[in-house]
């Protein structure tokens, strides 16, 4: 997530200059086939006009369907963040006795475990996630966590290793630890630790993690429907080839060195289009571990401190910052 004002003009151009690029040098091709060879290549513009508009339209659907995507996975982990919150302070207000202070950090322990599981299984890529764009630079800002190389150290700090070995076998880890969680809780529950009703109360917290984790994961197992995606790839791309022949028919009319201007004006009207569609592109996954995403790692370590805190542990982390404005 970029926490700056605005993305700058040439960090933008940078992220999407090859279409303008592309869409130059065609566009000087076919000026260049109308002024030296004579041939009457021009198109009139005003059909080509009608497919811009509704490429324009459907770029406008697309967008905003990505949008939503990317939104409703922020609303999702804000979820997360508050029920969090809530688990902890309930575990520490309701289970008591001399065993309490570790009673507590196990639970809480355990939730940020599920949190750390569900975050990498989430950043896992998928088929038709931007999985060959993974570039690292000031621009071009990357995080796929690499879910084996990492977390198995990431998990052995919240949970016992025998614990651990457990989920190892698993291929759902995060829907494990709470099923442990709720196990864990039965048993407090029969010890004596609590009442009911505040068994009942910690066990809908559980549920309304599995409901949050299973609303992340439809948003990242079900991809943005490739008919759309890739309609509008294509139309694009139709209107970009079209472009520069109604450009010459609108230039060419005004005489003398004007019919140049069809080159920049093409390239620039590619760019705008091909730009438009990028966007909508890239907000289609917002897991998947780049610059436009929902920042999990973020949220998950916010949430880390919270509830660390609240049981008064040590050594607790400080939060992500972020770096050249991106925020992961």
């Amino acid at each position: 997530m970029f926490i700056k004002r605005n993305y700058g003009f040439w960090m933008t151009f940078n992220w999407s200059k090859t279409p303008f690029i592309y869409g130059f040098f065609y566009a000087a091709a076919i000026t260049a086939v109308y002024y030296f060879l004579k041939f009457d290549i021009a198109l009139p513009w005003q059909p080509i006009s009608i497919i811009g508009i509704a490429v324009a339209f459907y770029l406008g659907f697309k967008n905003n369907s990505s949008y939503d995507r990317t939104w409703e996975a922020r609303k999702i982990w804000g979820s997360i963040v508050n029920n969090s919150r809530a688990f902890a302070a309930a575990a520490k207000a309701f289970v008591q006795g001399s065993e309490a202070p570790a009673l507590q950090k196990e639970l809480v322990y355990r939730h940020i475990a599920w949190l750390t599981a569900l975050r990498y299984q989430l950043r896992l890529s998928r088929e038709w996630e931007h999985t060959e764009d993974r570039v690292k630079g000031l621009y071009i800002p990357t995080i796929c966590e690499e879910y084996f190389d990492r977390i198995d150290d990431e998990l052995m700090n919240f949970i016992p290793e025998a614990e651990f070995q457990y989920y190892k076998s698993k291929t759902n880890a995060a829907t494990q630890l709470l099923a442990k969680q709720s196990v864990r809780l039965q048993e407090l529950r029969d010890a004596g630790y609590f009442d009911d009703f505040r068994h009942m109360h910690l066990q809908g917290l559980i549920t309304s993690f599995y409901e949050d984790q299973g609303k992340s994961e439809r948003i990242k197992n079900f991809p943005f429907p490739r008919q759309y995606a890739s309609v509008a790839l294509w139309l694009s791309m139709v209107f970009a080839v079209l472009l520069p022949f109604g450009m010459l028919d609108t230039f060419s009319k005004m005489g003398g060195w004007w019919l140049w201007i069809t080159v920049p004006m093409s390239a620039l009207t590619t760019w705008v289009f091909f730009l438009m569609e990028k966007i909508g592109d890239y907000s289609e996954n917002p897991f998947e571990g780049t610059y436009n995403d929902v920042p999990i790692s973020s949220i998950a370590r916010g949430i880390e401190i919270d509830l660390r805190e609240m049981i008064d542990d040590t050594d607790i982390p400080a939060a992500i910052k972020a770096e050249n404005g991106f925020l992961m």
